[in-house]
């Protein structure tokens, strides 16, 4: 399914640098597992590197860089690691604690999106691959839409996405269901860590996931009608969207 996903958009060129967005969690395990395994067995001509985010959430995050180390040990791919208190001086827990838990996970959003693009230019790769899968794809339409943030809608189901002047990321995973990476990274005996970060109970997008899942019981298939709706919306003629400017400092 993922090689269809791939061939279909021509996600990958024969020689690119790709580095993968690796967590330690269930998604990007698979998706290390999966694109290597694709890389030799079709011969992509990828160079793949594991780039993860030190946030310096207590009891969390080193545990999980753990299981990314052995991922790099056991596939035998380069790993570099971003770290918020090197890049801005905070760790995650420093600003929850300056800031309060309200907000916290879009603090951190913003830094770790930032630390990623830092992290893939620096090693000279031409795009970034993360693990969304289609629930975390149906979640992030229903997001928007209860935001009401039509310009973050329109791009959010796009399997290449980039703004100007950064590195286009691409989610290879997009179609594959959670419950089948979950089936695919236990029959694979996959090496992950999935205890969730302490902060993601209190965020919005958790109560939205709990939501997704409750139509799902109800309309197994909610999750793709919803990832279905935000390919096909479209802006209305004459609305004016904001544009992103250049920060002058």
């Amino acid at each position: 399914e993922v090689h269809n996903v791939i061939k279909s958009y021509g996600l990958f060129g024969k020689g690119k640098k790709i580095a993968v967005g690796a967590s330690g969690g269930k998604d990007s395990t698979v998706l290390i597992h999966v694109l290597n395994k694709l890389n030799q067995k079709h011969d992509y001509g990828l160079d793949i590197i594991l780039l993860s985010v030190d946030e310096g959430i207590t009891g969390y995050r080193g545990e999980s860089l753990k299981a990314v180390e052995r991922n790099r040990n056991d596939y035998g791919l380069p790993l570099v690691v971003m770290s918020y208190k090197q890049l801005y001086g905070w760790t995650m827990d420093e600003i929850v604690s300056a800031v309060g838990a309200r907000n916290n996970c879009t603090f951190c959003g913003v830094f770790r999106r930032r630390a990623l693009d830092r992290g893939a230019i620096e090693c000279g790769a031409n795009i970034i691959a993360t693990g969304h899968n289609a629930d975390d794809m149906a979640e992030t339409v229903l997001l928007n839409i209860l935001r009401g943030d039509l310009a973050r809608l329109q791009r959010c189901t796009d399997i290449v996405t980039g703004l100007e002047g950064c590195l286009p990321r691409t989610k290879p995973l997009k179609y594959v269901f959670e419950k089948d990476i979950v089936m695919y990274a236990h029959f694979n005996r996959l090496d992950y860590f999935s205890t969730e970060c302490r902060y993601a109970p209190d965020s919005f997008r958790n109560h939205v996931r709990m939501y997704v899942k409750k139509l799902e019981r109800l309309q197994p298939k909610a999750i793709l009608d919803l990832i279905r709706s935000g390919e096909t919306i479209s802006a209305r003629s004459g609305v004016s969207l904001p544009s992103l400017t250049t920060c002058e400092r």
